[in-house]
């Protein structure tokens, strides 16, 4: 009897667990534009504070701009803006090193086809270096992502289609982004490569996922590299649906375990779904669905916090519109809290990005066109 008690009491603390919930500001409002802001990503620096880069398309074509915070969200500075063409520039994401250097890439198209640009500030986002091309392609370059290995190396990966097909390529820098190696094709499949996102462990491993329709349908790939982007293992296949897996993300923890989400319709409904490697990507949990509900769940994001706490948000239209969500697992993955739904609008609230400061205070951006364009939100919570 008293070990049914216990397990008894167990089972309650952990239920205790996973319905507790954090506290939130309301949502802030960023951006008071005639044009559309939208795609924001958020990222803190060592200081703890908050950088937003997001495309604009106020100049009347589509430009990226970046504001910060210096007191954890607060008040906010001026937008600045970081780039000025004639074209359009759109999906940049953005970086923050162990030094605080912030790292910003777009994909702008001034010669035709789209390419990959970057721009680096060194006194937390006060001045940029110009404007940088990385790549000349025959094909559409798009869609890069950021990491940063233990020794300060940049690593950047993004979609291409100069093979005739989108594939996933890669290139890095050693000297803090003023030289970069050579593009390096790290896919070669009949299908789709496309929405690459990297993690870099503790031990300078790096990591890619990205969706792949190869399968005649889109499904969740991977594949790593252990010596800093010199060779890379064959991609392994992360999920086995019937239909749909795609826009996958990676987070990666003090341990080096990897964590995953994406969003699929393996269950019938479009939900957020959750995987793990505890050894470094060579094998993987089962996949499990976080989101649970009604309606369609899209665009998930994930962050590890200094505790290896898991901090998941997604857009869901179960209320009958967009509206932002977020979870939460204290335990790497095994268990999580209940969702938590973050917006009440009147209109759509998309695309979250999400970043973690050192005191664990949650940091979340979205757009949201309640105010008949689409502009930047904030809120954070903890």
């Amino acid at each position: 009897m008293k070990r049914i008690r216990m397990l008894i009491l167990a089972i309650g603390v952990a239920f205790f667990t996973q319905v507790a919930q954090a506290q939130w500001t309301p949502a802030k409002r960023l951006t008071w534009n005639s044009g559309d802001s939208q795609y924001p990503v958020i990222a803190v620096d060592p200081s703890g504070d908050l950088h937003v880069v997001w495309q604009d398309s106020t100049p009347g074509n589509n430009e990226i701009y970046y504001k910060r915070s210096t007191d954890a969200g607060a008040t906010w500075a001026a937008s600045q803006r970081l780039s000025w063409t004639s074209t359009s520039c759109h999906r940049p994401c953005l970086g923050v090193d162990s030094s605080g250097d912030l790292h910003v890439l777009w994909a702008d198209d001034p010669v035709g086809n789209s390419e990959i640009y970057y721009r680096k500030s060194t006194d937390g986002g006060g001045t940029w270096t110009a404007s940088r091309r990385l790549t000349w392609t025959s094909g559409h370059s798009f869609v890069p992502d950021i990491g940063f290995d233990p020794s300060g190396n940049i690593h950047v990966v993004w979609s291409d289609y100069t093979p005739g097909n989108h594939e996933i390529y890669y290139k890095k820098s050693t000297d803090g982004g003023a030289s970069w190696s050579t593009s390096q094709r790290l896919t070669s499949n009949a299908g789709a490569s496309i929405s690459p996102v990297i993690g870099v462990d503790s031990f300078g491993h790096l990591h890619v996922v990205w969706q792949d329709d190869t399968p005649g349908h889109w499904e969740v790939y991977y594949k790593r590299s252990p010596d800093g982007g010199a060779t890379w293992t064959a991609s392994q296949r992360l999920t086995w649906s019937s239909s749909m897996s795609g826009s996958p993300v990676i987070a990666v923890d003090s341990s080096g375990h990897l964590h995953v989400v994406w969003q699929g319709s393996a269950s019938g409904n479009v939900e957020v779904f959750y995987k793990k490697s505890a050894d470094g990507g060579t094998s993987w949990t089962i996949s499990r669905r976080l989101s649970l509900t009604s309606g369609v769940s899209f665009t998930p994001v994930i962050a590890v916090d200094s505790s290896d706490n898991l901090h998941v948000a997604w857009a869901d239209d179960t209320p009958g519109n967009y509206e932002i969500y977020y979870k939460k697992s204290t335990d790497g993955g095994a268990s999580w809290t209940a969702n938590e739904r973050l917006t009440w609008t009147s209109s759509y609230s998309w695309e979250p990005s999400i970043a973690v400061d050192s005191s664990g205070t949650v940091h979340i951006v979205w757009y949201d066109n309640t105010p008949g364009n689409w502009e930047i939100y904030y809120k954070k919570g903890k």
